[in-house]
């Protein structure tokens, strides 16, 4: 994992710690978590369950008693799991990288329980400069990443998305955040 990478992902835990809240004892799913499930690894030994979403996970993790590990294409994936399996989900810088995110989201608004909660992470279109210049210029940042981007997100593209999944306006926040870099949200079903 690049510097970058790790950066990011203690600045997405930092983030759904302060929005999602205590992950302790709620069934928890983590779409395109990556290979080493790095925000996973912190907190299930906290959490009830963790599902564990991408297109291959470290052996460990597929072990381990508390997590299900699903290796396969997002949404496609998700299509066996039953409907409101999870308290929370967790989708972070995923969603760029699908052709289809509006099924994505459709699905995690599928699989989340009444009073879940789904936290969704997406570069914003400021970020893109940022990203392209870590990878193509500093090295910083995998380049065959940057350019599987296929979309960036400002909370007026994200927005609508979540709304046309089926999350009720009042119950998404949608905000900038890592510098205005990203946006982030935080839909209550």
């Amino acid at each position: 994992m690049s510097p970058i990478d790790r950066l990011g992902v203690w600045l997405s835990g930092h983030r759904i710690r302060r929005t999602v809240g205590d992950l302790a004892r709620q069934d928890v799913a983590d779409f395109g978590c990556g290979f080493e499930a790095a925000f996973m690894r912190t907190v299930v030994s906290s959490v009830r369950s963790a599902t564990l979403v991408d297109l291959a996970l470290a052996e460990d993790l597929k072990a381990h008693p508390k997590i299900t590990a699903i290796e396969g294409v997002l949404p496609e994936a998700l299509e066996a799991i039953t409907d409101a399996s999870f308290d929370v989900i967790l989708c972070m810088s995923v969603l760029e990288h699908l052709w289809d995110p509006q099924q994505a989201l459709s699905e995690f608004r599928r699989l989340l329980r009444p009073g879940g909660v789904c936290a969704v992470n997406v570069p914003s279109w400021r970020g893109k400069r940022a990203l392209e210049f870590s990878a193509f210029r500093l090295g910083l940042s995998p380049a065959a990443e940057m350019d599987d981007h296929k979309a960036y997100y400002d909370p007026s593209d994200l927005w609508p998305l979540l709304v046309r999944a089926g999350f009720l306006p009042h119950n998404i926040k949608c905000f900038r955040h890592k510098l205005t870099l990203n946006t982030f949200a935080i839909c209550r079903n």
